[in-house]
């Protein structure tokens, strides 16, 4: 669905500033597994956004380059945060977060358009809800590049809790990719040349999503019981391209479309 650039080998600059190094942990949900992000403009000191899973080679290629002043935090799902206590713990940096349960070593929780300037570096702060309550995209504008974390990804679509926040928050992302060409940097999969294309194509893709699940709801009646909505969404628009693994995700999917548009039902 997205202008996807190829993947970048495991270790690899995607940008000026940006180094992506791919953690060992792929599965259905995680593709090829998290791109662990490296950020450093002035080359002394270093900023690691989603240090995933504490597998030790995977550490120690995250710290392989300038010290690590600052490591920070997307969203809270185990494949982002698992090792970030231990990388504070081994650099010395604070781990911020846009909650504070998961900021470590004397981090603040993230705030909404905050600018952090760190690394030689002008980092934006982006709170984007709707994978889950606590997701942020980071705003690298050294480099005209967001990371997008869970938010957007390099392949395929993203589990959403909250869909009505989601739709929010891809409007937003094309709106900061209006002013020019950005690239995107997912937390899994690969590079995305252009931000705003590709916001605006999830959009495309979830308005198409809502209308399927819409015109179930119509042909069944409001009075249907969600299951056996979300079964009949399922069977009719999902079941044939799923990956078997995928069918608990499509149903939570479903399930969170079908309570946006109960939500807007008078």
């Amino acid at each position: 669905m997205s202008a996807a650039l190829t993947d970048p080998p495991a270790d690899a600059w995607v940008s000026a500033h940006i180094r992506s190094v791919l953690a060992p942990n792929a599965g259905p949900m995680t593709l090829d597994g998290t791109n662990s992000l490296v950020l450093s403009g002035d080359g002394e000191s270093a900023v690691i956004v989603d240090p995933g899973p504490p597998d030790p080679d995977h550490l120690a290629a995250l710290t392989a380059g300038p010290p690590v002043e600052l490591i920070l935090i997307t969203h809270h799902h185990i494949d982002h945060v698992e090792a970030a206590a231990q990388l504070a713990a081994r650099t010395g940096a604070p781990v911020r977060a846009f909650l504070p349960e998961h900021c470590h070593g004397g981090g603040t929780a993230l705030v909404d358009d905050e600018q952090i300037g760190v690394a030689g570096l002008d980092i934006r702060v982006l709170h984007t809800p709707g994978h889950c309550a606590d997701s942020v995209c980071f705003v690298v504008s050294d480099d005209a590049a967001v990371l997008t974390g869970d938010t957007i990804l390099g392949r395929g679509t993203t589990v959403i809790d909250d869909l009505g926040a989601y739709l929010g928050t891809l409007q937003r992302l094309a709106r900061v990719g209006s002013s020019g060409p950005m690239l995107a940097v997912p937390a899994h999969g690969p590079m995305i040349a252009d931000l705003r294309t590709v916001a605006e194509q999830y959009l495309a893709h979830r308005r198409a999503r809502l209308d399927q699940v819409r015109s179930v709801l119509d042909r069944l009646g409001d009075e249907t019981s969600d299951a056996d909505v979300v079964d009949a969404v399922l069977a009719e628009f999902y079941e044939k391209d799923i990956d078997p693994r995928n069918r608990p995700y499509a149903l939570k999917s479903i399930g969170t479309q079908l309570d946006h548009l109960r939500q807007l039902r008078p």
